[in-house]
């Protein structure tokens, strides 16, 4: 039997995993087990926790799918407060983490009515098309304005890595439908080799935003940290937006700020949901 804590992030929710007690691998049938909302414990991915030759802690992501993830944001917020908690890390210790998407550091920032605050430094938001990686027809070094059509639709879309590929949407009007019918064509397009995640975007204000998402290899999503800073990292090159920002999703807001030279920062909650043992 291995041992798991469930948590969430703004309703995104994670099975975290200590990588000794699978020999620090899971295939993706096993993924997929865990993660079955009806025939495992479910959740909208595995956090696995490996060994790190460059930081304190490795991490691999895996979505509910069984592919890998190189970064989440929701989920470094909820590896992070499970470390604190179940590694007793000092809580006044910034901890580094591995991922597949680079390293990141971690912080804690409070503790209130049973949700743990933690900030995380996520990586500089990188917009050059090879790097993220993008296929659009187009000499231009970054994917900024561009065209996609999808049947009688088109959509002007905005290309970033933060770690894993976003496309980004600005839009006078969203809704869970417009991710959920879209966001899966999308995730998969042509112009998109390895998929992508996707936001679409309301404008608030130059300090808050509205998004709804669709998360490459787990679909319509609550929340997710890396969409948001993704949102913020284009709308602040655009100059659409103020390098601090709320940004507001159906499972509640993260805070986002970022500085003149695209390096990333979130901050938000962590609630503990359920701890037990499950046979993979």
């Amino acid at each position: 039997m291995t041992k798991f804590i469930k948590s969430h992030g703004l309703g995104n929710d994670y099975i975290v995993i200590d990588g000794k007690d699978t020999n620090y691998s899971l295939t993706k049938s096993q993924v997929k087990k865990i993660c079955h909302r009806n025939y495992g414990i479910g959740s909208d991915g595995v956090l696995l926790l490996c060994k790190s030759n460059k930081a304190d802690f490795g991490l691999k992501i895996f979505n509910p799918d069984g592919s890998q993830a190189e970064k989440s944001g929701n989920g470094l917020r909820i590896f992070s407060a499970f470390l604190y908690e179940y590694k007793k890390i000092k809580k006044n210790k910034k901890i580094t983490i591995e991922t597949q998407g680079g390293l990141v550091a971690s912080e804690f920032v409070k503790e209130i009515a049973g949700k743990k605050y933690i900030k995380v430094d996520m990586g500089k938001a990188i917009f050059e098309q090879k790097k993220i990686p993008v296929k659009v027809k187009s000499s231009d070094e970054y994917c900024i304005n561009k065209i996609i059509k999808l049947g009688n639709k088109k959509f002007i879309f905005n290309c970033v890595s933060v770690g894993n590929p976003h496309c980004v949407i600005f839009s006078n009007k969203i809704s869970a439908g417009l991710a959920k019918n879209y966001g899966s064509k999308i995730e998969v397009h042509k112009y998109f080799p390895n998929r992508i995640n996707v936001q679409f975007v309301k404008i608030i204000d130059r300090n808050n935003v509205q998004i709804e998402i669709w998360e490459r290899g787990a679909g319509y999503t609550l929340a997710s940290g890396s969409s948001s800073c993704a949102v913020v990292s284009v709308g602040f090159k655009l100059g659409l937006l103020n390098n601090k920002v709320k940004v507001k999703m159906p499972g509640g807001i993260l805070k986002i700020s970022i500085s003149d030279n695209n390096q990333l920062q979130m901050e938000g909650p962590v609630e503990r949901i359920c701890e037990g043992k499950i046979d993979i």
